[in-house]
């Protein structure tokens, strides 16, 4: 009985790993919004990453998390380092990478707790007229193997997340 659980035990951690070595190491996920202001109004708001205490639930899930900015916020190298006893929100820094005027931007996360690791960001504006805007936001990051076995459970976490930062970033813009 024992050899039996045993092999059943061996067989499903290698029917486990050989699911993780064929499913994609990357993951990318979009998320977008229309907000009713102008292009201009809606990039000079998102790109100054202070502004995300006001819309993303991940900033938001800990008031006593310890922010620490570095840099001119709206401009290239500009940091947000976090520190959070939360371990839903953790460890780690986020660094606009690039900026372009008028548009959008993009960010490299440096992620220290729960879980060591590198993800980019982007954030971009499109004007669908002269009032009304499209904000979409990318988040992209590999996940090494064995540990992409759970990227299928991470990338609905995550996206149901950038959805509820989409529709809070609506309602911070339209109510102002």
């Amino acid at each position: 009985m024992l050899s039996i659980i045993l092999i059943s035990i061996g067989a499903l951690i290698a029917l486990l790993l050989l699911a993780a070595a064929i499913m994609k190491k990357e993951m990318s996920l979009s998320s977008e919004v229309i907000i009713n202001r102008s292009q201009a109004d809606v990039f000079n708001y998102i790109r100054h990453i202070k502004n995300q205490e006001h819309y993303s639930k991940w900033v938001m899930a800990d008031p006593n998390s310890k922010i620490i900015y570095t840099g001119t916020d709206g401009t290239v190298g500009f940091k947000s380092a976090w520190n959070s006893q939360m371990k839903n929100v953790g460890v780690g820094e986020q660094e606009i990478t690039k900026i372009t005027e008028g548009v959008g931007y993009d960010v490299i996360l440096r992620f220290e707790k729960p879980f060591k690791g590198i993800s980019y960001a982007n954030a971009s504006t499109e004007a669908l007229s002269a009032n009304q805007t499209k904000v979409i936001t990318t988040f992209s990051s590999t996940t090494p193997f064995p540990m992409n076995l759970m990227s299928a459970m991470m990338k609905n976490m995550l996206l149901k997340d950038m959805n509820e930062n989409s529709a809070n970033l609506k309602k911070v813009l339209e109510s102002n």
